[in-house]
C-alpha cells in the first residue's frame, strides 16, 4: 500500500524536509506586473522580500490551476494507491477549490482525498508532515487523512507582524481590521484560523516576541514547534533554540522561511509559530 502525500507552497516546508518524507509540493505564483513566478521554484526568497519592499506595488498571487493538480494526480497514480493533498485555508486562496475540482476528475477520483486545514505556513507544513509520516508507516489513504484531520485539529498557527499592511492592501485582514487603526510602531498579534484573527499587539518587537513564546508555552504539552520568518532568520532561529526545551528527547524545533506567496500578505519582519498540541492537552 502506497500512500502519497501532496501539499501547496504556502506549507513553507524547508525542502530537505518535504523531500525526505516525499512530499510534492505544487507551486503557487505570484505576480509581479506581467511577471509571474512559481512560489519557491522561479524566485529565491531573498530576491524576492527585496522586490516587496522596492516595488511600488503590491505583488498578486494566484493559485495552481485544475490542470496543474490533475497533471500532478495523475502522475502520482501510476505509482499509488491513493493521494492524500493538503492545504492552505479555502477561506485564503482558491488553491483548495483547485485540488477539488482535480480531485474529481474520473481519471483520479478513486484516488485523491482533499483536506482544507484553515491554515497556512508550517501549521499547514507541520499537518503535511505528519499525513507523510503516516502513509511511510503504511498506512491507507483514509487512515492518512485520518491522522491529517487529527494533526491539524490540534494545530496553531501565530505570528507578530511588523505591520498589517501587506495584509490590509493584499485582502487578507480578515477578523483583524481593528489593527488598521494601530499606532504605527504597535507590533500587531494574529492567529490563523481559517481567517485571520486579532490576537493582540505590543509596542515593541521584543515584548511581542516574548508574548508569542509565552502562549507556546502555555500550549504545553507539545509535539511540533516550527519558527517562522520572513526577513529575520538569525532571531527566528534564538527563539526556536528557547523553546527547544519544551520538546523531548532530543528534537528541535523547526525554522523555516516564509516564501513569496505567504510574504506578499505577512511582509518583512514577520516570525510566526506553528505549533501541535499534544493529543490530549
Amino acid at each position: 500500500m502506497t500512500v502519497k502525500v501532496v501539499t501547496d507552497s504556502t506549507s513553507d516546508l524547508p525542502s530537505h524536509l518535504a523531500d525526505s518524507l516525499g512530499i510534492i509540493v505544487v507551486p503557487l505564483n505570484v505576480h509581479f506586473g506581467a511577471e509571474v513566478f512559481k512560489d519557491g521554484v522561479d524566485m529565491t526568497a531573498d530576491t524576492f522580500y527585496e522586490r516587496l519592499t522596492r516595488e511600488p506595488v503590491l505583488p498578486k498571487t494566484s493559485q495552481p490551476s485544475v490542470g496543474e493538480f490533475l497533471e500532478v494526480y495523475e502522475s502520482l497514480a501510476q505509482e499509488s494507491d491513493g493521494i492524500v493533498s493538503i492545504h492552505i485555508s479555502s477561506q485564503l486562496s482558491g488553491t483548495y477549490n483547485s485540488a477539488v475540482q482535480a480531485s474529481r476528475e474520473p481519471s483520479v477520483a478513486s484516488l485523491v482525498e482533499v483536506v482544507d486545514t484553515r491554515h497556512a505556513s508550517m501549521a499547514l507544513g507541520i499537518t503535511a508532515m505528519a499525513a507523510a509520516r503516516a502513509a511511510r508507516d503504511g498506512m491507507d489513504a483514509d487512515e492518512v487523512a485520518r491522522v491529517a484531520r487529527d494533526v491539524n485539529g490540534r494545530s496553531e498557527c501565530l505570528a507578530m507582524l511588523d505591520t498589517v499592511e501587506y495584509l490590509a492592501k493584499g485582502g487578507r485582514i480578515g477578523k483583524a481590521k481593528a489593527l488598521m487603526g494601530s499606532l504605527l510602531r504597535v507590533r500587531p498579534l494574529i492567529r490563523l484560523d481559517g481567517v485571520v484573527n486579532e490576537l493582540g499587539k505590543e509596542r515593541s518587537r521584543q515584548r511581542g516576541i516574548a508574548r508569542l513564546k509565552q502562549i507556546v508555552r502555555d500550549m504545553a504539552p507539545i509535539d511540533e514547534v516550527s519558527v517562522m520568518h520572513s526577513t529575520t532568520p538569525d532571531e527566528a532561529s534564538a527563539v526556536a533554540d528557547e523553546l527547544s526545551d519544551l520538546l523531548a528527547c532530543d528534537k528541535k524545533p523547526i525554522v523555516a522561511r516564509m516564501g513569496p506567496v505567504v510574504g506578499t500578505y505577512a511582509g518583512p519582519g514577520v516570525l510566526g509559530m506553528g505549533v501541535l498540541r499534544s493529543s490530549g492537552s
